[in-house]
């Protein structure tokens, strides 16, 4: 029997498709399932066919040093798809390589699924006419996504953002604090340098200098990093305490977040954690980038909004005492500073959907392989 393929990029888009996966399990038992994943898909039962969740790479010349290693890949999984492996393909995020898995699916006649579309939004609309042309279908956790992709000929449905389904158990901030031993009685600030190794070190010193002048200037500052697990830093770079695999209650537990640009912003919207957003890349990659992003803002929280909720400091303008200057207001519980982002962060809640993303993914899956024989 034909499988179902899952390929993802990254530790996001592991559980975001182990998340289909599990729903899918439940509406279809009967349907077999592979991945290009990590440990969330493998958890769900799914067939590995190339175990590595960390495809994903930032940056023009870093997705070059892995060319070679995606070249053989996307060649196995064409052969597989030219033989019939596949009923359906169900790509999630990372379109430098998923993009070219959803061609090879094209000309193998394999049905696509994209859920969590490139950010043509951020790139410019010129990648949407080719979208239209090898997708079938595309699952978009963005609500401006659809308008956009169907203006384009994309058959887009909005699904509500996959991170809503786990707020759904997120603790109190006082449960989370006692869950992570920290003081009810004093203010938190947490840190989120980056997923991957290469933000990490990008970021992780000017992060750990911004917390030690707030600490300077708020004494008593308690301050966590949430990092994945794979993830260890040396004591003498990073003095504070680290915290794996706990994003939400992390951002619940503190009073305010130092995150990099990406999903963690939803996140803290998520959390209800005012946050300042910072994002350095390599120089090359950055003066490039300027030449085609297209959107006024880094951080997800303010894309969504459509304006800037959380204050953005990008490249250069990390400047630590600058940085803790911006974030000293929203450790102060009544100040209006706080106010306001709590304000905009309800805001892009609002805009985020509903729960259950994946079920009615998983739904979309279904439809598109009907009765396997």
């Amino acid at each position: 029997m034909r499988k179902i393929l899952f390929v993802v990029g990254e530790a996001s888009g592991d559980l975001h498709a182990a998340g289909v996966a599990a729903a899918l399990q439940r509406l279809r038992p009967e349907l077999g399932l592979a991945a290009v994943g990590g440990s969330r898909l493998a958890e769900q039962g799914v067939e590995l066919i190339h175990r590595d969740s960390q495809l994903g790479v930032m940056g023009f010349l870093e997705v070059l040093r892995h060319v070679p290693r995606h070249f053989l890949l996307l060649r196995r999984l064409r052969r597989m798809m030219e033989r019939g492996d596949f009923a359906l393909v169900v790509l999630i995020d990372y379109p430098g390589f998923n993009m070219k898995v959803a061609a090879a699916a094209k000309r193998a006649g394999v049905p696509v699924l994209y859920y969590v579309t490139p950010q043509v939004w951020a790139w410019g609309a010129g990648r949407i006419p080719k979208l239209a042309q090898m997708v079938s279908k595309a699952a978009v956790i963005l609500p401006f996504e659809e308008p956009l992709l169907r203006g384009f000929g994309v058959d887009a449905t909005f699904v509500g953002h996959p991170l809503l389904d786990r707020a759904l158990n997120m603790p109190t901030k006082l449960e989370a604090r006692e869950a992570l031993g920290l003081a009810q009685n004093l203010p938190v600030l947490a840190l989120f340098p980056g997923s991957r190794q290469q933000e990490i070190d990008r970021h992780i010193d000017d992060f750990v200098a911004t917390a030690k002048e707030l600490q300077r200037r708020r004494p008593g500052l308690q301050v966590i990093v949430s990092v994945a697990p794979t993830v260890a830093l040396d004591s003498e770079r990073c003095p504070f305490r680290l915290v794996h695999s706990a994003s939400l209650s992390v951002l619940r537990a503190a009073d305010a977040a130092l995150c990099k640009s990406g999903t963690t912003t939803l996140e803290a919207a998520i959390a209800d954690c005012p946050l300042v957003v910072a994002y350095r890349t390599g120089r090359v990659s950055f003066a490039l980038a300027k030449r085609v992003v297209k959107v006024p803002h880094i951080g997800l929280v303010n894309v969504v909004a459509g304006r800037e909720v959380a204050r953005e400091f990008i490249q250069d303008d990390i400047v630590p005492k600058r940085i803790a200057g911006a974030m000293v207001g929203l450790l102060e519980p009544e100040s209006r500073q706080r106010e306001d982002v709590l304000a905009g962060l309800a805001e892009v809640r609002a805009k985020l959907g509903l729960p259950g993303a994946a079920e009615r993914v998983a739904q979309m899956a279904s439809d598109l392989v009907g009765a396997l024989r």
